[in-house]
C-alpha cells in the first residue's frame, strides 16, 4: 500500500513514521509513505502558499494552486506506475470531516493508494478541494494547529490493517474496535505481581475457556467505558444472550440436582 501526504512539513511526516510498527513494514516494503511539500508546487518566487481571505476575516488561507499542483503530480507518479492516479481516494484532515473509526480504517486499507492532505492556517481554498478531495476525515472534535498528526493518526491506524505489517495476523482482528468490543485484559509473567495473581483461567489451557472468558471481559470492560459500543454489539449479537441464558439455565438446574 502506498501513501502520499500532501503537507507544509514534509519532516513531520517521515520522521514520525519512521519508526517501530510503521517504520519496520516501509522497511519491508510492504506499505511505502511519501511526504509531498506543497511549497515545491507554488508558483510565487518566494514560495508562498498562503494569502488573505476575501471578505475579511482572521488569518490566512492555503491558495489552490499549489495544493492542486501537488495533488497532480502524485496522481500523475501513480499513473506513471500503471494505477489510476487521478481516482485515488485524497483524504482532507479536517475537523469538519466525518469522525475517523476502525471501520474506516479497514475500508481504507483495501485501498492501493491514499493521498492525505493537511491544511494549516485557516484551511484551505475551497475551489481545490471541491476539485480534488473525496473524502472530510476528522480524528475528534477539537482543533489543531495542522493536518499532520491527524494524517500520522490514520496511516497507523490504516497501515496496521494491511496484510503483514503486523507479525501476528490475528492481532488487527482482536484488537478494540474490531467488532465494537474493548480488548480484553491482557497478562503476562511473571504470575503474581504486587500481590496481584493472573487469573486461574489464562493458566488452564483450556481454550474454549480462555476465550469465553475474553468475551465475558471485553463485554464488562465495553458496557463499563463504552455503553454505546456495547448497545451496537449487543443488538447484533441476541443469539449470544439466548446461548448463555441457556448455559445458565443448565448450570442451574445441575446445581439443584446435586442438592438433592
Amino acid at each position: 500500500m502506498h501513501f502520499y501526504v500532501l503537507t507544509l512539513f514534509p519532516e513531520m511526516i517521515t520522521q514520525g513514521l519512521a519508526t517501530s510498527i510503521i517504520g519496520r513494514a516501509m522497511a519491508k516494503e510492504i506499505i511505502s509513505l511519501e511526504a509531498v511539500n506543497i511549497r515545491d508546487y507554488t508558483a510565487n518566487k518566494h514560495k508562498k502558499v498562503d494569502d488573505y481571505t476575501y471578505g475579511g476575516g482572521a488569518g490566512m488561507l492555503m491558495q489552490a494552486q499549489p495544493v492542486y499542483d501537488a495533488w497532480n503530480a502524485v496522481a500523475a507518479k501513480i499513473e506513471e506506475k500503471g494505477r489510476r492516479g487521478r481516482d485515488t481516494r485524497v483524504i482532507y484532515v479536517t475537523p469538519q470531516g466525518r469522525t475517523f473509526r476502525q471501520s474506516m480504517a479497514k475500508e481504507f486499507a483495501a485501498e492501493e493508494d491514499l493521498i492525505f492532505l493537511c491544511g494549516h492556517y485557516e484551511g484551505v481554498d475551497e475551489r481545490v478541494l471541491e476539485e480534488i478531495v473525496t473524502d472530510y476525515v476528522s480524528i475528534g472534535d477539537y482543533v489543531l494547529t495542522g493536518g499532520e498528526l491527524p494524517a500520522m493518526v490514520m496511516i497507523d491506524a490504516i497501515a496496521r490493517m494491511v496484510p503483514g505489517v503486523l507479525s501476528n495476523s490475528d492481532s488487527a482482528e482482536t484488537e478494540s474496535f474490531s467488532n465494537y468490543l474493548l480488548e480484553y485484559p491482557q497478562y503476562s509473567r511473571p504470575e503474581s505481581w504486587m500481590g496481584k495473581k493472573v487469573p486461574e483461567v489464562l493458566l488452564s489451557g483450556d481454550h474454549r475457556k480462555v476465550d469465553e472468558w475474553r468475551l465475558e471481559q471485553s463485554l464488562k470492560k465495553t458496557k463499563e467505558l463504552r455503553p454505546d459500543l456495547y448497545e451496537k454489539w449487543e443488538r447484533e449479537n441476541q443469539e449470544y444472550f439466548i446461548r448463555k441464558a441457556k448455559r445458565e439455565a443448565r448450570k442451574r438446574k445441575k446445581a439443584a440436582c446435586r442438592e438433592k
